[in-house]
């Protein structure tokens, strides 16, 4: 007898879904019932009987034949499901979706008739660009602030400074005062979550805390109390204190400043392990231009990648995005677990559904732009040479040798492939398209095609690269 065939017929959906709709031959539905009876009949214990020798109708009147259909029908959608992948050749990137739900299906099948069911699923969109080549972007354009020298200058020196004590004067911006302080709502006279504190060093600088704290504070002498009216800003961080009116008893326990150290070679010496204050800021100032022509140039990098991304005609399936999701969230956890933190405790489900929300729109981003880069790798043939991914492996001989965990070699060599071809097509990006400088009066200067300046190679760690998900 000739075993019947699975049958599929394929239909496209919007959003880059597909539907497959399959027909289960009878005798597909038979076996899977017997297999199912027959793998509970082993394991089942029935007073009266012997392990595996239970009867099959006592086996249907003790389970129940609803019971034993769902486990059967389970099988029979998961069996079909895969060779109907195979028969297609589909690579779907979410659980398939049973139309009419279970229970329906459930309620109407018999092992004697053909199932028909439909399932749903994600796959892979089809990626064409409208235009590759001649994307043209404007950039703000931006001038090296020499200002930022001094203000590094001074970061360091407040981080060397000596704290004092101050007695002879009333507290003045840049001090440092010992506070107690308690809050409350004005309306309702609740205590503030958070708003109180036995004792607190709070820098005095202008936007410290809520508007008018920091300024009541100034002028106010040890062992002074005071009580401050204020309002919380409508933007404030915790939405159930926004726009409301707080009062706030405030002690002045103590009152510190800090003690500058010179600008002099000596300093020089403790704050940069150079030997005079000249050769401080020249080093200063290499570090300081070399991290603005980075910005810069990645601020141009970001523009050109917002620019091919709108020149993307695909449409994306829910289920990447929520794969991009679920990785940016995994990665927040690694990242939290090699600080010593508890995962278990600290990412509850209102948590990552909290990080799942918000996370969502740079998701959407990232996806776009992975799905813009491999479309333009497709559009004008841009690969990555075996040769390319040797060479570069060569670079992390020894981290592989001298390394006590066991390393995924060909997981390093994907990692390695995908950056060395976002590295070329970046480049390509650059030497095809035009960036456009804009002056801060909207006037645009200085029109010229972007030249790369991307460095050559990976940059991550050895330990990051192999932890990293890969994206396209």
């Amino acid at each position: 007898m000739i075993k019947e065939a699975l049958i599929v017929k394929t239909t496209s959906l919007p959003k880059s879904r597909v539907a497959l709709e399959l027909e289960i031959p009878s005798d597909t539905c038979r076996s899977c019932v017997n297999e199912t009876i027959n793998s509970i009949s082993r394991s089942a214990k029935i007073p009266g009987f012997r392990l595996g020798k239970i009867p099959k109708q006592v086996l249907i009147q003790r389970i129940g034949i609803t019971q034993l259909h769902a486990s059967a029908l389970e099988k029979i959608i998961d069996r079909s499901w895969n060779e109907a992948l195979k028969m297609e050749s589909i690579e779907p990137l979410s659980e398939p979706e049973l139309v009419d739900g279970f229970e329906s299906l459930l309620k109407t099948f018999s092992p004697e008739k053909p199932l028909k069911i439909t399932l749903h699923t994600d796959v892979a969109p089809q990626l064409k660009l409208k235009k590759s080549k001649g994307l043209s972007v404007e950039i703000k354009k931006s001038k090296f602030d020499p200002k930022s020298i001094d203000e590094t200058l001074e970061k360091s020196r407040n981080e060397l400074a000596n704290i004092v004590p101050v007695n002879n004067r009333p507290a003045k911006l840049g001090d440092i005062a010992v506070i107690s302080f308690k809050g409350i709502y004005k309306d309702s006279k609740k205590e503030i979550d958070g708003g109180s504190s036995e004792s607190m060093d709070l820098e005095l600088e202008k936007n410290k805390m809520i508007p008018g704290f920091v300024e009541g504070i100034v002028g106010m002498k040890i062992d002074d109390k005071k009580t401050l009216n204020l309002k919380f800003p409508q933007d404030y961080s915790h939405e159930d204190s926004r726009g409301k009116e707080a009062i706030f008893e405030v002690n002045l326990k103590d009152l510190k400043e800090k003690e500058l150290p010179e600008l002099n070679d000596d300093f020089a010496k403790q704050s940069g392990n150079k030997s005079s204050l000249k050769e401080l800021k020249k080093d200063i100032e290499n570090k300081l231009k070399e991290n603005f022509n980075n910005t810069q140039k990645n601020i141009k990098i970001e523009a050109l990648l917002d620019a091919l991304s709108k020149e993307l005609d695909a449409e994306i399936p829910k289920a990447m995005i929520d794969i991009e999701v679920r990785n940016n969230i995994e990665q927040t956890a690694q990242r939290f677990a090699q600080q010593g933190m508890d995962i278990k405790s600290t990412f509850t489900p209102e948590l990552v559904k909290s990080l799942a929300e918000s996370t969502r729109p740079q998701a959407e981003k990232n996806v776009q732009r992975n799905l813009a880069l491999k479309a333009l790798s497709e559009t004008e043939n841009i690969r990555v040479e075996d040769v390319e991914i040797e060479e570069k492996m060569k670079e992390y001989d020894d981290e592989i040798s001298k390394s006590e965990k066991q390393i995924d070699i060909q997981k390093l060599k994907d990692v390695i492939h995908n950056d060395l071809l976002k590295e070329k097509l970046i480049t390509w990006l650059e030497e095809n398209s035009t960036v456009k400088e804009i002056s801060e009066k909207g006037t645009k200067k200085n029109k010229s095609t972007a030249k790369s300046t991307t460095k050559k190679g990976s940059q991550t760690k050895i330990q990051s690269k192999t932890n990293k998900k890969e994206k396209n």
